[in-house]
This record gives C-alpha cells, structure tokens and sequence, in this order.
C-alpha cells in the first residue's frame, strides 16, 4: 500500500485516534471527565449535582470500581472523584493524579452533597449531562457519541460551546473515515506500514496493557479470572486468555494503572493485545512481526464493531476476540483468505454474548472471546468452517461482517434496553 494513499493515511489517523490510554473503565472516567469540566466551568466546588445519563452510561457504571475513590463504584463515586480531584485537561486520564488527601475526602463530599441521577431520554445511546451548583451559580456540561465529545457547555444561562448532536468528534479533530476499513486492505495496510508511522501507538499499547495483566495476576482483583485459569492448565492458549483475563479483573475492579483502549473500550483493548503479544513470545516472532499482527488484530476489531457503536447489547469483547485470533493468524503466516475464514468462524460462534454493564464477570468474557478467536483460526486449519446461510454466516466475510453488525445494532436494541430496565430495578 503507497504510504501517501487516502486509506494509508486514514488508517494511521484511526490508529491514532483509538489507541489512548484510559484511567479506568471509560464510562465512569467519562463522567468524572464531564464532571471536571462542569466544575471548572462553574468556578466553584459544587454544593448540588444533577446527573442526566443514558440507560448504557447508567448500565456501564453501576458496578465497576472507580479508581482512586477507595473502592467505590457507580455513578455519585465517579462524579465526585470528577469534582474534588480530576484533571479536565487529561481527558480519559481525568483522575490518573488524585493526592490522597481528596481520596479521603470523597466519601463525606457524596455524604453531605446532593447527587441526583435521572436517566436521560436521548437517541444518542452514549449520552450524558452533568449540572453543578454553587449558591447562585450554575455549569453544565454534555457529552455524547465519543467519551470526550463535549457537545454543551453553560454557564448560568450562558452556552459557551454548542455542538450537533450529529457530530463525533472534538472540535479540533476531523473523523477519519471508518468505511474505509476492510480486511483485504487491513492486511496490505499490516503488511507495508512502515513501522516507524506506528510504532509510538503499538509500544504504548504494549507497555501499558502489559503492566496492567501482570498486576492482575500479582494481586487480588475481583473473580480473578486470570489467576483461575492459570490454575487449569499452563499451555499457550490458556496464557493468552489469561493475561487478557487478568488485565480485565485489575481494570474492573480499581487498579490504578491505565490501560491502552480500542474502540472506545479498555477491555477491548486488553483483548486485542495481550493475547497476541503471548503468541508472539512464544513463536519467537520479531518485534517487527509483533507489530503488524497487532495492526491486524486492532484494525478487525474497529472494523467488527464500525457498524455496532461504542455501546450496546452486544459484548465488545467478541469482535475483540476475532481481532486477536486474526493477529494470531497472522503471526502463523495465515493472510486474507485464512484471516477471513478465522473472523467469520469467531462472530458466528459468540456472537450471542450480551453486555450487561462493566463488572468482574467481563474478564471471564474476554477469556471465552479469546478462546474462539484461536479456535477460529484453528478450525480452519483443521479444513472447517461455517458455510453461507448458516444462521447470520453469508457469502464473503465483509457481508457476514455487515450482518453481525446489524444484529448488535439493530437486532438487539430492545435487548439492551430489557438489561438496563432488569440492572435498573429495584431488587
């Protein structure tokens, strides 16, 4: 592929633009971000709080730990931790840096101040609005679509940025095109980059997922997926899903150290890297292979969920997991047609599996997403597969990508507003 090509050049923005570090699950880091900025705007340590938020915002907060708020979890721990000690300028790293002494302050600060949740009503499905007051003074701040698309900011009656709710992006960002993403042209894209254009991106998302498996698997975090499959068997598959599963349990349950993101999504991005860059310990591949595979395994996965969104009924972790098993392909020497056959295999056999919020059970999830990624792969080099018009399986793999897309975007959306009201009620 010519470097100075529209899909080169797209390729590397997309890249760019996915693979961020996070501090945390990004829907609660995502509402301490708004947070932060609603307080910054306001002037003033807010003495009330009104939160509005969608049923997946509502869904993605409920249960996991937030970062540096002692072990706390839902949506008043992250507001607060937003309000007392986040950083607006670091984005999704909003509370990387809180000083223990607003730690400590956190739970008297939800004790004493009003903070009320009103589930938002909104065709956006990633939709929030953060109100603060001080006395007389009022801020807020919406996000909507992307984790840091600000799309509102008021001050006391006065709107100081307005967006389309249409739009994507920042207003300094122009939105690549993700159309532009397909599997022949992923793996030319893998097989020609020059790797200096990708390398900061890959040896971050390297560096930092694997720091994250390695502390989940020291220590006590949530299920401890990743430790119990350890226990099980010690063979090369079982590694792969457990440093991705250990990465999980550290992220779902308040480790504070970030995590690379793919798609809007730190278990995502977890999936996509870990289990490639275990393969590729063990083959013994170059740096330079390890490289390309990842491209490989990010790209299908953005491509996957392109036509699903950042959030919905349907777990992320599957299109995660054809991406790695497709890295993993790729780091056996398997190319288009072997890749193909490995990501129609993958969604046809899990993509069943439902999102009900972020929590300890996704590590298990990421590790079963794995799993068939291989066993994808594996299955075609055994000669099998799945044959067009078997269930959603149809003719050429960007068609049965496109159906399985429409099932997570379309199929399941009654799904994932039954989980919301299920999570939601009163027990």
């Amino acid at each position: 592929m010519r470097r100075k090509s529209n899909v080169y050049q797209t390729y590397l923005k997309i890249l760019r633009r996915e693979l961020i570090p996070a501090m945390g699950c990004t829907e609660p880091i995502a509402l301490a971000y708004c947070s932060a900025l609603a307080r910054e705007t306001l002037g003033a340590l807010p003495d009330r709080v009104e939160v509005e938020a969608s049923g997946n915002i509502i869904k993605n907060v409920k249960s996991v730990v937030v970062p540096n708020t002692g072990k706390r979890h839902g949506i008043p721990a992250a507001v607060a931790v937003g309000i007392l000690g986040g950083d607006a300028s670091r984005k999704l790293e909003v509370i990387a840096d809180v000083k223990e002494e607003i730690k400590d302050q956190i739970g008297s600060y939800i004790e004493k101040t009003p903070i009320t949740v009103t589930p938002l009503v909104s065709d956006c499905i990633l939709d929030m609005i953060v109100t603060v007051f001080h006395e007389n003074d009022s801020a807020k701040v919406r996000i909507a679509n992307e984790h840091t698309n600000v799309v509102w900011i008021e001050k006391n009656g006065t709107v100081l940025l307005e967006k389309d709710l249409s739009e994507k992006t920042e207003p300094e960002e122009e939105m690549p095109d993700y159309t532009l993403l397909n599997v022949h042209d992923i793996i030319d894209f893998a097989d020609t980059c020059r790797i200096e254009d990708v390398k900061e991106v890959l040896d971050q998302l390297i560096e930092k997922n694997t720091a994250i498996a390695e502390e989940g698997l020291r220590n006590d975090y949530g299920a401890n997926i990743g430790k119990v499959l350890l226990k099980t068997g010690s063979d090369l598959r079982t590694r792969a899903k457990a440093m991705a599963a250990a990465g999980s349990d550290a992220r779902m349950n308040g480790c504070e150290l970030p995590v690379v993101i793919c798609s809007g999504s730190g278990n995502q991005g977890l999936t996509v890297s870990l289990p490639v860059i275990t393969y590729a310990k063990e083959l013994k591949v170059s740096q330079e292979v390890l490289y390309r595979a990842l491209l490989i395994s990010v790209l299908v996965t953005l491509h996957a969920k392109n036509g699903i969104g950042r959030l919905s009924a349907y777990c992320g972790a599957v299109s995660a997991g054809a991406g790695a098993g497709s890295g993993i392909a790729y780091l056996y020497g398997g190319r288009e047609e072997v890749i193909s056959h490995t990501i129609v295999n993958c969604l046809a056999i899990t993509s069943g599996i439902v999102c009900d919020g972020a929590k300890s059970s996704c590590a298990a999830k990421i590790s079963t997403a794995v799993g068939t990624g291989i066993f994808g792969y594996e299955m075609y080099q055994n000669g099998q597969q799945f044959y067009n018009g078997e269930g959603l399986v149809v003719e050429g793999v960007e068609k049965s990508i496109d159906n399985f897309a429409r099932l997570g975007r379309v199929g399941m959306k009654e799904t994932d507003q039954e989980i919301i009201r299920m999570m939601t009620e009163k027990q």
